[in-house]
């Protein structure tokens, strides 16, 4: 019998996956718990429809990601920091902080999306990547001063 996925499915397939799995299988598995539904020409189409529904939807999430890319790329954030001795600073940046600077500054970004290689401890400049989307990459210029 034929199905199609609405959920993962452990050793079987992802969502939107179309499996050929036996009858008994199917029915008392998969469709009884509502992680399948019986394949058909409507069927495939409904899932064809809300593929198209997602890319286009992914679509406009990257174009906006893009624009924030552009107001932001090489741009510098500074942050006026506590040295010491030899001007050691006191602690790191960290992503959450950079995350609130963006966010004072308009930009709702996640602190997952930053991506600090480097623990930023020193004075001067350090780049740093912000990842919105797998395809939208960018690099942001953090600054630290006394």
């Amino acid at each position: 019998m034929k199905v199609i996925l609405l959920k993962d499915v452990k050793s079987q397939g992802k969502k939107d996956a179309i499996l050929d799995v036996s009858d008994g299988y199917a029915n008392n598995y998969l469709i009884k718990n509502g992680l399948a539904v019986p394949y058909s020409k409507r069927s495939k189409e409904i899932l064809d429809e809300e593929i198209k529904i997602r890319e286009d939807a992914e679509e406009e999430r990257i174009k906006e990601f893009n624009k924030i890319k552009d107001s932001l790329e090489n741009k510098e954030l500074t942050f006026k920091v506590k040295t010491g001795k030899n001007d050691q600073i006191f602690g790191t940046i960290s992503s959450k902080q950079i995350s609130d600077k963006l966010k004072e500054m308009g930009y709702k970004i996640d602190k997952k999306a930053i991506k600090i290689e480097v623990p930023i401890s020193s004075l001067g400049t350090t780049n740093v990547e912000i990842e919105l989307h797998k395809k939208v990459k960018f690099l942001v210029k953090i600054v630290l001063v006394k």
